[in-house]
């Protein structure tokens, strides 16, 4: 029985993703652990940094808090890329593991505090735990995402990722589901605000240490082998500025980072207008906490069917090139929706399907593009584009934001949010047509290099 239900699983895996070997398959389904671990944290977390940040300083402030993201993100991708010389890259898990475990657990005893804590429901710009909070839990979004996909990315060839890391995004996708679903409600449910809930997740960052390990105890160190090790690279260590230098005098790591960012500025400003009017709607932490859960949860629902009913064929099967291609124009379709329905019903399933396909079908193909690069690339260009990249993105697009209420001001609240949703949408528009032709330069750069078995850069 359990031979027969391994058996359909396995040619079930092999008829949506590729075939497999036996040993590459077990690798990419415990990578998955690993990433349904991490991003199962996050993804319980990312509802509770809005809605604690909202009730008790403001959404208002949500731009802002963007801006500060930014800045604190400078300094902390510089250690990073430090601490990458210095540990090998699984170590390097447990080190910021710990780090950001401690960290968690501490924010929530201060959010149990009676007086700083969520019990005192004063919303007020100065309480600066709240804003602490939201750049804390960005920054661990931001470093062990990135952390996961260069470390999965620097062991496996452009074939078997084709195959392979679609599987590790739908696994993931269980963590990305489960977590919302049972842990972010608990505040509502059973604590009255999420700050017991924030201390269950710092505790669940243990697991993906003890994953990590497990991957590192078990797993063949053929299957450890990646790109670079086939074209014999040495392993220079560089200065912690290399992979900065990297991506400015790349076009092709340029290019990339423009089809992470272009997505993100458009994203920030819808999810801006969204997590704005939850705030509107729902009374206290818990509620919005609940609410945004429900999102959380729809988006990885969403995320997990795509991908378990193929979405990623259309990499396998028409090339890289047409997924990257495709993103902007659904996003082109999102951007018009957004305009002609700002509602909150509208906004809420603008945005799961918005990070929906991105994660199914627009994230590995992203993270395919890192495979033919170098070791330093992977590790130190990598973290630019997706912590500092990324945070400067959605700081761009809050600086959009941003104009809402000088708009207002000039222009009353209604004339003023019109005009607001206009710049916003024709700015995305022109970001959108950039987007195209970012993407078919990526696509047409990737296939050369692998057809011609190099590195790009």
């Amino acid at each position: 029985m359990i031979s027969s239900l391994k058996s359909r699983v396995i040619s079930f895996l092999q008829a949506w993703f590729g075939h497999f070997e036996r040993e590459e398959l077990k690798k990419f389904i415990k990578l998955g652990i690993i990433f349904a671990l991490v991003i199962g944290v996050y993804w319980t977390m990312r509802p509770l940094k809005d809605s604690i940040f909202s009730s008790m300083v403001h959404a208002s402030n949500q731009p802002l808090a963007k801006w500060i993201s930014l800045l604190v993100m400078l300094p902390l991708v510089i250690i990073y890329s430090k601490l990458v010389d210095k540990f090998p890259r699984h170590r390097l898990f447990y080190v910021l593991g710990t780090v950001f475990c401690i960290g968690t657990v501490i924010f929530g005893a201060l959010f149990w505090h009676p007086t700083i804590g969520l019990a005192n429901t004063t919303i007020d710009a100065s309480r600066w735990t709240a804003w602490a909070w939201y750049v804390f839990v960005e920054a661990y979004g931001s470093i062990l995402v990135a952390l996961f996909w260069a470390f999965a990315a620097d062991m496996v060839n452009p074939d078997s990722a084709r195959r392979g890391f679609p599987l590790v995004v739908m696994i993931g996708q269980l963590g990305a589901i489960f977590g919302p679903l049972y842990l972010t409600p608990l505040g509502k449910n059973f604590f009255g605000n999420s700050a017991p809930t924030v201390v269950i997740c710092g505790l669940f960052m243990l697991l993906f240490m003890v994953a990590v390990y497990f991957f590192m105890t078990t797993t063949p160190r053929s299957q450890m082998q990646g790109y670079q090790t086939h074209k014999g690279e040495a392993h220079a260590e560089p200065g912690f500025l290399e992979g900065l230098k990297l991506l400015v005098s790349q076009p092709y790591l340029l290019a990339i980072f423009a089809a992470i960012s272009i997505y993100e500025i458009i994203i920030t400003i819808i999810d801006f207008n969204f997590k704005y009017k939850v705030f509107d709607g729902f009374a206290t932490e818990a509620e919005r906490s609940a609410y945004l859960g429900d999102y959380a949860v729809w988006v990885n629902v969403v995320s997990f069917f795509c991908l378990f009913f193929g979405i990623s064929n259309i990499q396998r099967r028409l090339g890289l090139k047409a997924s990257l291609v495709l993103m902007p124009f659904i996003v082109l379709v999102m951007v018009f929706s957004f305009w002609w329905y700002p509602q909150v019903k509208v906004l809420f399933w603008i945005m799961v399907a918005a990070k929906a396909i991105n994660y199914a079908l627009n994230g590995p193909a992203l993270k395919t593009l890192y495979v033919p690069t170098s070791h330093e690339v992977k590790y130190k260009a990598t973290a630019w584009i997706e912590t500092f990249g990324s945070r400067s993105s959605k700081a761009g697009g809050s600086g959009i934001n941003m104009l809402m209420k000088p708009f207002q001001a000039k222009w009353g609240a209604i004339d003023g949010l019109a005009m607001y949703l206009a710049v916003s949408t024709y700015f995305s528009f022109g970001l959108i047509a950039a987007w195209v032709l970012v993407a078919f330069y990526l696509g047409k750069t990737y296939e050369k290099a692998v057809s011609e078995n190099r590195v790009v850069c």
